[in-house]
């Protein structure tokens, strides 16, 4: 198994894009990358704790390569957006990677170049410059119970209906042959 730590704007979206991946055996959303121990929801809320809302995804890269995790995060969301996805704003939701070791940092910097690609013609008032951040993996503290699989729980909640299914739609396009 491997696990990579990954912030891409609402924990919500990231959570339910990867669990529609076959091999992907688990995911835990929660904080990292701020100063605060053992935040709540509502503290990181306020942007004053330096954490990202971030998910914890374990995978099993017999069956999901780590290149598939990697480029789906740049595909369920907006890499050039800084510490925001769309209404969501703050530091709380910047785009940041959060490697392990050195060799998932030659790999986060490695999708990011892949990504890239994809993402580098602006779009309205979105630069064309990725600016997710790949930076140290420190704690890690898992979200409250009722933000662990909010999608699933909740999928007629208006937020999951306007945000998320377009983004698990897009990753279920993509990842055709990954989809669970």
């Amino acid at each position: 198994m491997q696990t990579f730590v990954l912030a891409g704007g609402c924990f919500w979206c990231l959570d339910a894009a990867y669990r529609a991946l076959s091999g992907v055996e688990s995911v835990v959303s929660g904080y990292t990358g701020g100063a605060v121990p053992h935040p709540s929801y509502e503290l990181v809320c306020t942007g004053t704790t330096g954490h990202a809302e971030a998910v914890k995804v374990t995978f099993d890269p017999e069956r999901i390569p780590a290149d598939v995790i990697l480029d789906a995060f740049f595909t369920m969301h907006d890499p050039r957006q800084l510490n925001h996805q769309g209404a969501d704003t703050g530091t709380q939701y910047r785009s940041a990677m959060f490697p392990a070791d050195d060799a998932q940092r030659e790999q986060f910097e490695a999708a990011r170049e892949r990504a890239s690609e994809i993402w580098d013609a602006p779009i309205g008032d979105v630069e064309g410059t990725i600016v997710t951040r790949i930076e140290p993996l420190g704690a890690f503290y898992d979200a409250e119970d009722h933000h662990q699989d909010f999608f699933a729980k909740n999928p007629n909640q208006g937020y999951c209906l306007a945000v998320a299914v377009p983004k698990v739609n897009k990753v279920r396009a993509r990842f055709a042959e990954y989809v669970a």
